[in-house]
């Protein structure tokens, strides 16, 4: 299948170098110019501008966006997706931004014939450079089984959420979850070592019995407890604290529009916005736990 791939930032360029090593031939564009050559370099060809992309062969456009404001103007504008696009061009955004963005911009592009799917991923950098990304998709039943193949060159898990904008609630829910029990577990683990016990004991302990999560077991952010966690590597690499404090915003704002309380997710985005306000946001997440322990 012919595709054209907007984004090719830290989890774009990974993910259309996967497109390519599945043979499909593939279309790119990106501000800059070095991550475009990088492409070009492994067999994809240039484009000159975003509409460019939706000119020619291309049957699929993906989209890989900092945020909604970006994909609401790739998109949306005079010169955008949509406006330049032929009816029938499947498109589908992988960026994270909030539900209402992403439904607002899948019924500007039904209306104008162009199926969308909304493709949020979960995975970091490494599952975008493995293929193992996991990608959750509001669309409907029918465009989800016709993207489905290619989604599977870029991950393992492909999950249909329900129709436009539900892929988005997955991921405002799940990094929602992700940042609160970050937090929990860098509480606990400070508690424990600053009563006399041992952090790897400890890990141990919760890892076995009921405070086990995927924060404690995978990605513990007490230094030294798990060798390839960014906890051990001082914090770097991973997934950026501007980052979750990004995802923790659009939660708690999508929260807002429904009347729905999220009063774990409002502090845990405070507890973000301190730590970006003091200069860590490009740690990774985990770093959190410096609001803890000052040695760390």
């Amino acid at each position: 299948m012919h595709i054209g791939f907007i984004g090719l930032g830290n989890m774009g360029a990974p993910m259309a170098h996967n497109l390519l090593k599945a043979g499909h031939p593939l279309r790119v564009f990106d501000l800059s110019p070095e991550a475009v050559a990088g492409l070009v370099g492994a067999g994809a060809q240039a484009a000159d501008s975003p509409s460019d992309i939706a000119h020619g062969d291309t049957e699929l456009i993906i989209t890989m966006l900092p945020a909604a404001p970006h994909v609401k103007k790739v998109y949306l504008g005079a010169d955008g997706l949509i406006a330049r696009s032929r009816p029938g061009l499947t498109f589908i955004d992988c960026s994270t931004i909030d539900p209402h963005s992403a439904r607002e911009v899948a019924a500007a592009a039904a209306e104008h014939g162009n199926p969308m799917l909304d493709a949020p991923v979960s995975g970091g950098t490494g599952g975008a450079a493995a293929g193992t990304l996991t990608f959750m998709v509001g669309a409907s039943v029918a465009d989800f089984d016709r993207a489905r193949p290619v989604l599977a060159a870029m991950g393992k898990n492909i999950v249909h959420c329900g129709d436009a904008g539900n892929g988005q609630v997955a991921k405002v829910a799940n990094n929602m979850l992700l940042g609160i029990s970050m937090i929990g577990v860098a509480e606990a683990m400070a508690l424990g070592v600053a009563l006399g016990m041992d952090a790897k004991t400890l890990a141990g302990v919760i890892n076995t019995s009921s405070g086990r999560c995927w924060s404690s077991d995978t990605y513990n952010p007490f230094p030294g407890v798990m060798e390839n966690a960014p906890a051990s590597r001082g914090y770097s690499g991973g997934f950026g604290s501007d980052l979750m404090l990004k995802d923790l915003g659009l939660a708690t704002e999508a929260a807002k529009q429904v009347r729905q309380p999220v009063i774990l997710g409002a502090l845990a985005q405070q507890l973000y916005q301190s730590f970006s306000a003091q200069g860590h946001g490009a740690l990774d997440f985990s770093a959190i736990i410096g609001q803890y322990c000052k040695d760390t």
